[in-house]
């Protein structure tokens, strides 16, 4: 099928970025596996192109608006559920070491495939939760960056999320609202997992009145060893 990409290409080119025409494949690729295996298990409720590559893709790539990525650093993306922003950040630019993780297992199977298929290097697929994971040998503190657009509080995504970065490098968080409140109510968990907001970026996607708030967390010191704490207490009790 035929796909008219030039506000796609529009969209990116407004952060900088510019695709190879195989990247941009990539991208079309993705697509339509993940409208394919959406008839099937539930990935996402945005299906109409344009809206996918706005929502989701370009969504995804709005972390140059908040860091640089100089193309080799490594990447853990906390909640990936169908891989964004981690998979979509990995196809345009193809020099990161990426870590997909996600509690569900078919969410999993579903990025390997698109892995396979778009036969990417250095690409790690993990199905677990991010309290265990963030517990193992050569995953805490182990990332340049952690990158989450999952839906959670951000005092919870802080503890969920920071433990995985390394001293001296950052959490993103993605937000579609305003946090005043939110996150108020985050700066002392943030601050007891080793970490300082350092800014936040808000925005809104290209040709567009859809609103982003990203969040960018410093790490400056080690996370204290009990955190994360076991496997559902940060999102049933929040650090306030």
């Amino acid at each position: 099928m035929k796909y008219d990409t030039l506000q796609f290409e529009k969209d990116i080119q407004a952060y900088g970025i510019k695709l190879t025409d195989i990247q941009i494949g990539q991208f079309l690729t993705y697509y339509e596996m993940l409208t394919e295996w959406n008839q099937v298990m539930n990935l996402t409720a945005i299906t109409e192109y344009k809206d996918v590559m706005k929502k989701h893709f370009v969504d995804s790539l709005s972390l140059v608006k908040a860091i640089s990525l100089d193309g080799e650093q490594s990447l853990v993306d906390v909640g990936t559920g169908a891989g964004f922003p981690g998979l979509a950040l990995k196809i345009a630019f193809p020099g990161l070491q990426v870590t997909l993780l996600d509690s569900l297992r078919k969410r999993i199977d579903f990025l390997g495939a698109v892995v396979q298929k778009l036969h990417l290097q250095e690409v790690e697929l993990i199905h677990g939760r991010a309290e265990d994971v963030a517990r193992m040998e050569g995953r805490r503190e182990h990332s340049d960056i952690c990158v989450s657009r999952a839906v959670a509080n951000l005092s919870t995504l802080s503890e969920y999320c920071i433990p995985f970065v390394k001293v001296g490098g950052v959490f993103v968080s993605y937000k579609s609202e305003k946090l005043s409140e939110e996150l108020k109510n985050a700066r002392h968990a943030i601050s007891i997992f080793g970490s300082e907001l350092e800014r936040q970026v808000e925005f809104t996607l290209p040709d567009s009145d859809i609103y982003r708030n990203l969040l960018v967390i410093r790490k400056k010191k080690h996370t204290p060893g009990k955190y994360p704490r076991q496997a559902g207490q940060p999102q049933k009790n929040p650090i306030f």
